[in-house]
């Protein structure tokens, strides 16, 4: 599995906090922080939206870094992907993502 799969089974290359982040794009960053603050009910600036990718080394969003409970809990599981976790089925955090991404679910079932 490539590294730019998310533990959620999301895909970062298609992220746009991670375009925004690889391309330099302030245009972008203001773009998504606007929808995502509108989204999330909280406010999220243009300097937060910078992000590698959920598995690789290198600056995340806050929310990405630190309150992410797929990603801490994986982190903390020691799992490349909650794909390789034996509780995912029944996991409540992961559902959270995989119960509306057929894709997301997919690239984890085939971990």
């Amino acid at each position: 599995m490539t590294d730019y799969i998310a533990f959620c089974g999301l895909d970062c290359e298609k992220c746009e906090a991670r375009i925004a982040t690889v391309n330099d794009d302030n245009e972008l960053r203001q773009k998504v922080a606007k929808e995502w603050s509108k989204l999330n009910g909280v406010e999220i600036t243009p300097e937060m939206i910078n992000c590698v990718g959920c598995r690789l080394t290198g600056v995340k969003t806050p929310y990405c870094q630190s309150m992410c409970p797929v990603r801490q809990c994986a982190l903390g599981r020691k799992v490349e992907t909650c794909g390789d976790c034996a509780e995912m089925t029944a996991c409540e955090k992961v559902a959270m993502i995989i119960g509306n991404n057929e894709e997301a679910r997919k690239r984890l079932e085939r971990a």
